[in-house]
């Protein structure tokens, strides 16, 4: 697994010193603990770092996968995925915030004819809108959304970690799960079949965890 280089640097810090707190990992990088927690969970997801309470970070010396990721190397996305949330590109963003609400989600996958992919709405683009002069009403998401080809995704057959990874690395709440297709104009085009989000990794966390027992 190819790592970056700022895991690499923490990496190097654990082995030569550990074990080190998060804060004073931080420290030694002259950055916030809060901009290192992507990374640790990574690392400690891989099996290269161990974490314990009031102890901090070690350096595993075995650097086989951690049984957490060999679990989650096998499963796949396909098996815990969620409903698709979608609205309409021409929606208004008041309708969209409605369905955020009801639908009580983070974001909301933004679709065109055939349920294909054409962006992501958050609920911070809403805020955004919000904050403004723009009339929620008359304004549609395609105006605020985030755009493809700009959206990070993930497929039913990829491995769960992998997806969890891209959920932490990117900060974002959830990825749509697609199934891509070449469409009769010769484009590439998604079709969106579910959402993989933070909530479907905790779930899966507590289901190895029970059967761990």
């Amino acid at each position: 697994m190819e790592w970056t280089d700022r895991q690499q640097r923490i990496v190097e810090i654990v082995k030569s010193t550990g074990p080190i707190t998060g804060e004073k990992i931080a420290a030694k990088l002259n950055l916030t603990r809060a901009t290192l927690r992507p990374d640790l969970t990574i690392l400690t997801m891989s099996g290269v770092l161990e974490a314990r309470p009031r102890v901090g970070y070690s350096y595993r010396e075995n650097l086989g996968p951690s049984p957490i990721m060999e679990r989650m190397l096998q499963l796949r996305v396909c098996a815990f995925k969620s409903m698709p949330v979608n609205v309409l590109e021409s929606a208004s963003i008041y309708e969209a915030s409605v369905t955020m609400f009801t639908q009580n989600v983070g974001s909301l996958t933004v679709v065109g004819t055939d349920r294909v992919l054409l962006g992501m709405l958050s609920r911070k683009d809403i805020m955004k809108a919000s904050l403004g002069k723009t009339d929620l009403q008359q304004v549609p998401v395609g105006v605020i959304m985030t755009r493809m080809p700009n959206i990070y995704m993930t497929t039913p057959d990829e491995p769960v970690f992998s997806a969890a990874k891209k959920l932490v690395q990117h900060q974002v709440d959830s990825l749509p799960v697609v199934e891509g297709y070449i469409d009769e104009n010769g484009d590439e085009c998604y079709e969106v079949v579910g959402r993989f989000t933070k909530t479907n990794v905790t779930k899966l966390f507590v289901d190895i965890a029970e059967t761990r027992l």
